[in-house]
C-alpha cells in the first residue's frame, strides 16, 4: 500500500553535430575497453556531443572553444533560446556558422569573450580553462585548495585556477586521466575528456546554477506502470506532468472508522524525490495536505470498506506551496485493504471454525463412547472449517486500517508546478 570558425567549423559541424543518437548506435573509434567508453556512450546517446559521417568519435582530438560551448549549451538545455543581446565581438560575424552559438553563451555568461574584443571560437581550451567554466557555472563555495597537494602535479596548476580546481574536485567534475596522480591542468583538452567532464556535470545538474539551466524534459522512476514519468525543469520550477505517480506515507495512523469525508489527512514524502538525471524535484519531509472525500464502510459478504482522498497541496521544508490534484494510484482511486489482508481474514475464520468444529465433534464422540473421539475429529474438523470459511464469506469485510509512515502511491491528474530550493 503504500530523465566555426574556418576549418574548425568543419569539425564542428561534424564532431558535435546534432545527430540523433539512436538507440544501440556503434562507436567505430571507441572500444568497450576505452578508458572512456561509458562517458562517452553517455554524451553521444544524449545528443550533447556527436559523431562524424562514419560513425566515429575522434576522442584523441582537442577541443576548441566554441565546441565545447556547443556541447555546454546542449547539456544546459540552451542550444535553441532566442538571442535577444549585440553581436560585440570583432572576430565573429552573422555569416559565422556558430553566431548564435556564440551569443548564446555570452548571453548566458558561459564562456566570456577577452578584454580585446575578440571571442576566439578557434583557441583551443586547456583541462584549467574548462575547469573554470564549470566551476563558474556550479554552486558557489570556498573549498580548501590544500586539498590539491595530493597531485604530483599540483604546482602546474595556475594561481587563477588552484580554488576552481579545490571547488570542482570537491564537487568529482573533474579528470585526472591518464595518471589519477595528475591533473595536467595547462594540456589541452580532448574530446574524451571532455566526455568525461561533460558527463559527470550531467548527473550533477543539480549543482548547476539555475540562471544557466533551460528548459529540460527529466524522468521520474517511482512507479513502472505509471501513465507519465516526464519532468519539466524550468529555471525556477519543476513542472511534474501529469500521470506520474509518486510514493507518500501518512505522517499517523488512520482507521477508517474514526474518521469522516471533509477531514484532513496528511502525508509526507519521508526520501527526497530525484529525476532519474539527478535534479531534486521535492525534498525530503515535504508535506502533501489532503481532504477525505469519502468513506464506504465495510459491508457483508466481505466487501472492504473504501477510503476517497484528494491531495490537494504541496508544502516544502522551506515554505514555498504548491497546489497539487492527485489520488491513490489504485482502482476507482480508492484505498482498501489489499487481498492478503482479506484472504488473512478468511483464514483466521476458517481456522476458527475448524477449531469449534473439532470441540463439537470430540465432545460428540465423547458422549456415547470415548473410543470414536478420532472419528468425531475427523468429521468435527472439515465441517467446522467449512463453516468458518462460509461465515467469513458473508460478514462485513474490513475496515481501512494504516500505521504512521505507511506508503502510498498517488496519481497526478494534472501537472503540478513546484517551486525550486534555494541551495
Amino acid at each position: 500500500m503504500k530523465k566555426f570558425l574556418a576549418g574548425l567549423v568543419v569539425l564542428c559541424l561534424t564532431a558535435f553535430s546534432a545527430i540523433p543518437a539512436l538507440a544501440g548506435v556503434s562507436i567505430n573509434d571507441v572500444g568497450a575497453d576505452y578508458w572512456a567508453n561509458k562517458e562517452i556512450v553517455d554524451v553521444v546517446s544524449n545528443d550533447i556531443m556527436g559523431l562524424d559521417s562514419q560513425n566515429n568519435f575522434n576522442p584523441e582530438k582537442q577541443v576548441s572553444r566554441i565546441c565545447f560551448v556547443k556541447a555546454l549549451l546542449k547539456l544546459l538545455s540552451n542550444d535553441n533560446i532566442n538571442v535577444s543581446i549585440k553581436n560585440s565581438f570583432s572576430d565573429v560575424s552573422a555569416s559565422d556558422a556558430n553566431y548564435d552559438n556564440i551569443l548564446r553563451s555570452q548571453q548566458l555568461g558561459l564562456v566570456y569573450g577577452y578584454p580585446d574584443g575578440t571571442f576566439k571560437a578557434s583557441k583551443l581550451m586547456t583541462r584549467a580553462e574548462t575547469q573554470s567554466v564549470i566551476s563558474h557555472i556550479t554552486q558557489d563555495k570556498v573549498s580548501d585548495a590544500s586539498s590539491l597537494t595530493s597531485f604530483a602535479d599540483y604546482k602546474t596548476i595556475p594561481c587563477w585556477a588552484k580554488q576552481v580546481y579545490a571547488k570542482t574536485l570537491e564537487y568529482g567534475i573533474y579528470v585526472n586521466y591518464p595518471n589519477a596522480n595528475e591533473l595536467r591542468p595547462n594540456d589541452i583538452l580532448t574530446r574524451a575528456e571532455a566526455a568525461v567532464l561533460l558527463s559527470r556535470l550531467k548527473a550533477k545538474l543539480d549543482l548547476v546554477k539555475n540562471e544557466y539551466k533551460g528548459e529540460a524534459v527529466e524522468h521520474l522512476d517511482v512507479k513502472r506502470n505509471a501513465p507519465s514519468n516526464e519532468v519539466l525543469v524550468l529555471k525556477k520550477s519543476n513542472v511534474i506532468k501529469e500521470g506520474n505517480v509518486l510514493s507518500i506515507a501518512f505522517t499517523e495512523k488512520f482507521k477508517s472508522e474514526e474518521r469522516a469525508a471533509g477531514e484532513a489527512v496528511y502525508f509526507v514524502n519521508e526520501e527526497p524525490i530525484f529525476t532519474e538525471e539527478g535534479t531534486l524535484i521535492i525534498p525530503a519531509n515535504s508535506k502533501f495536505n489532503g481532504t477525505i472525500l469519502g468513506i464506504e464502510k465495510e459491508k457483508k459478504f466481505n466487501k472492504n470498506a473504501r477510503v476517497y482522498v484528494q491531495i490537494n497541496e504541496i508544502v516544502t521544508p522551506d515554505g514555498n506551496k504548491a497546489a497539487i490534484n492527485a489520488k491513490p494510484f489504485y482502482k476507482n482511486y480508492e484505498l482498501k485493504e489489499g487481498p492478503w489482508m482479506t484472504a488473512g481474514k478468511l483464514l483466521l475464520y476458517t481456522a476458527g471454525g475448524a477449531a469449534i468444529g473439532t470441540g463439537a465433534g470430540v465432545g460428540f464422540a465423547f458422549i456415547p463412547n470415548p473410543a470414536n473421539i478420532g472419528t468425531g475429529v475427523a468429521i468435527g474438523t472439515p465441517v467446522g472449517a467449512g463453516i468458518g470459511l462460509i461465515t467469513g464469506l458473508v460478514t462485513p469485510g474490513l475496515k481501512y486500517h494504516a500505521k504512521a509512515g505507511e506508503e502510498i502511491y498517488v496519481i497526478l491528474l494534472e501537472d503540478a508546478s513546484v517551486a525550486k530550493q534555494a541551495l
